[in-house]
């Protein structure tokens, strides 16, 4: 491995401003990229998908974890300082130019296990992490994923029934997975620095409760959450058995959709399964 220079120099050779369209914010701290390539465990020859390492900065630093890293970039001006990356660390790293959004990642990582790390990109980061979370097939191939999110996203996904931030994201985050704060990041620390604060999330997949579908946990909590401000009489009532199985579990129709715990759509879902 040969001595890398300091990602600032990467930027300014190869030019490259963040752009604002694609949502980019830059990470130049390597000792904070190191803490955030250390939080999955030991990566020691293990896959790892990035979306959008723009230069490269938390990609050298899970190259240096021993990590054999897919890399999706849909920003073409990165790809020369990846490359650079690519040849000091032979055999580690691959990239993938495209839209992560577009693109099979279970095909790309060859059909075997994989941990996700990835400051992802701000305008696409919401629906990819509900990508990774959804689908009724379960465990998924992805065994961990560490993303950086605003901080108000983040709090969205470890929030608890009756917080403010609580919402169908928290659900789909926390039905099936464990989902905690990972570590909270300063807007300083990004080139250009955002205007708000960021966040790490860390999510590990836990067993599926049996008897539930993905689908209609997602329904439900759809319509619950869609009327979050009116009673789960008025915003389940078009969701067909959902009010019977309220009664049927000793719910009260009276509640607001933000009262509800993860454990208990669980159950509601579970009841309307066919």
């Amino acid at each position: 491995m040969a001595d890398l220079p300091p990602i600032r120099d990467v930027i300014k050779r190869h030019g490259l401003a963040a752009s604002k369209a694609l949502g980019q914010n830059f990470l130049l701290d390597e000792q904070l990229l190191a803490r955030i390539a250390a939080l999955p465990g030991d990566l020691t020859g293990t896959a790892v998908l990035e979306v959008g390492p723009g230069p490269g900065g938390l990609t050298r630093a899970l190259l240096k974890a021993g990590a054999l890293v897919t890399a999706i970039e849909m920003d073409r001006r990165c790809l020369p300082a990846l490359a650079e990356l690519s040849e000091s660390f032979p055999g580690q790293l691959t990239v993938i130019e495209g839209d992560a959004l577009k693109l099979d990642h279970g095909a790309l990582m060859g059909g075997e296990p994989f941990h996700v790390l990835s400051n992802l990109p701000y305008n696409v980061g919401t629906a990819l992490f509900v990508r990774w979370l959804s689908g009724e097939s379960w465990p998924p191939q992805w065994q961990s994923l560490t993303l950086m999110f605003q901080r108000e996203v983040a709090d969205r996904i470890v929030a608890s029934a009756g917080e403010d931030a609580y919402g169908r994201l928290a659900v789909l985050a926390q039905w099936r997975s464990a989902a905690t704060m990972a570590m909270k990041v300063h807007r300083s620390a990004f080139t250009p620095p955002p205007k708000v604060m960021s966040a790490i999330v860390h999510v590990a997949p836990a067993a599926m409760p049996e008897g539930v579908s993905a689908r209609m946990l997602e329904r439900l909590t759809e319509a619950a959450f869609g009327q979050r401000r009116k009673m789960l009489r008025q915003s389940l009532k078009g969701v067909p058995g959902a009010l019977a199985a309220l009664a049927s579990l000793g719910i009260d129709e009276t509640r607001r959709a933000e009262t509800v715990s993860v454990a208990e759509f669980v159950a509601i879902a579970r009841a309307l399964n066919p």
